[in-house]
């Protein structure tokens, strides 16, 4: 008995054996792929950046004033010199119309002392010159008289020498004050014109500014362009410290990017650049750069490049955000591929990619990766044109895993 359970139980183990179930499918898993190409990539640097006006200015009063009129407002397109707002001038008119009197007052001196009127010290010379005039032709006479009398022997020589001695004493004093005379009667005359037409020179000043003061009642756009904001109304006071008016100049437009100073060192004034808004639909604006800051902003470690974008339709507007984009260099016939297809090892350029051989097998391979640009990246080594690589659904699969091709994207 307990042989036949034996061999009964031998009988069910061989059987057991012998049945052996089917291996399990291997899953095919499903991906999109893309072709690695051989192009000419240009690469690109790019930054975040917000839209500008060639010229900007905020335009405020040079006085203190009331804004008695509005000529222009916010959103308006103005011109170069076109009047924008006028201020109260009524205190302005009424000094200007005082200026003017007071030269006046000084011309009408100016003509009155050229054309000789002398004070009194001149006067008193003229007397002293004609005193001495007198004094000498009585010592004149007295000396004729005397030498009469000497030659007829009627008075000593000595009494002759005393006339000759007074003659050439009041001779003397004649010409003191008659040189006297000419010399005040020229350096007074000079000096009543130089400090005439000082005066005159005071009030034309005087007059020019408060004509000036007046023209700054007048606020005028210093350029052609927009208004962009309007701060102050008719009746409120316009002050120097206080804008009125801010006008932006959009012909022009200029992109101001913050690039990375690691990619800043790639860019140069005159590259091209485009400008596309984030609420633009993608639309992008062609340019070139126009500035590179030579310093590093040492908060955000950037530099600021300007890009110029001609803007004929006004389609930026100021204060736009987007993103610049700048073409540093060009590679010719470089190995591309989707910058998805790229598992990168942080903060290298190596990485792996999954190719897709002929069999639809995925197979992971190194590579090195060189200039990325409009979401394509360079493979420097590991990768030949034309080769398949799988830029979704690839992530964490084992190697030699057999995959479907949902897409294929060029």
């Amino acid at each position: 008995m307990k042989t036949w359970t034996l061999f009964a139980f031998s009988i069910i183990l061989t059987g057991c054996a012998s049945r052996e179930e089917p291996a399990a499918p291997k899953p095919v898993v499903a991906v999109k792929v893309a072709r690695a190409e051989i192009t000419d990539l240009r690469v690109q640097v790019r930054a975040p950046a917000s839209v500008f006006g060639r010229e900007q200015a905020s335009l405020a009063a040079r006085i203190t004033a009331p804004i008695r009129a509005l000529k222009a407002r916010k959103g308006e397109t103005v011109a170069a010199g076109q009047l924008l707002a006028e201020l109260d001038d009524s205190d302005l008119r009424a000094q200007r119309a005082e200026a003017e009197a007071a030269v006046a007052d000084a011309q009408a001196t100016l003509q009155k002392t050229a054309a000789g009127t002398l004070p009194a010290d001149l006067e008193r010379a003229r007397g002293q010159l004609a005193t001495a005039e007198a004094a000498l032709n009585q010592a004149q006479k007295i000396y004729d008289r005397r030498r009469q009398l000497f030659e007829q022997g009627a008075i000593p020589g000595r009494d002759l020498l005393v006339s000759e001695t007074e003659l050439a004493q009041a001779r003397t004093s004649r010409d003191v004050a008659r040189k006297s005379l000419e010399l005040l009667e020229s350096q007074s005359r000079e000096r009543d014109i130089r400090i005439a037409e000082s005066r005159l020179e005071q009030a034309q000043a005087r007059l020019a500014y408060i004509e000036a003061q007046l023209q700054f009642t007048r606020l005028r756009s210093p350029f052609a362009g927009t208004v962009t904001e309007q701060f102050l109304y008719p009746g409120d006071m316009a002050k120097p410290d206080a804008a009125v008016f801010t006008i932006v100049d959009l012909s022009v437009a200029v992109a101001r990017a913050q690039v990375p100073e690691a990619e800043a060192g790639a860019v140069r004034a005159g590259q091209q650049c485009s400008f596309s808004s984030v609420d633009g639909g993608g639309a992008g604006h062609a340019g070139h750069v126009s500035v590179v800051n030579q310093a590093v902003d040492p908060a955000r470690r950037t530099v600021e490049v300007w890009c110029e974008l001609p803007n004929p339709g006004r389609s930026l507007r100021a204060g736009a955000f987007g993103e610049v984009r700048i073409a540093t260099a060009t590679e010719p016939r470089a190995v591309t591929v989707p910058l998805a297809a790229v598992q990168f090892v942080e903060g290298t350029r190596k990485g792996t990619v999954l190719v897709v051989d002929d069999k639809g097998l995925a197979r992971w391979r190194e590579v090195e990766a060189g200039q990325a640009a409009d979401g394509k990246v360079q493979i420097k080594q590991g990768l030949k044109g034309g080769e398949v690589v799988v830029i979704e659904g690839g992530y964490g699969l084992p190697d030699e895993t057999e995959v479907r091709v949902e897409e294929k994207k060029r």
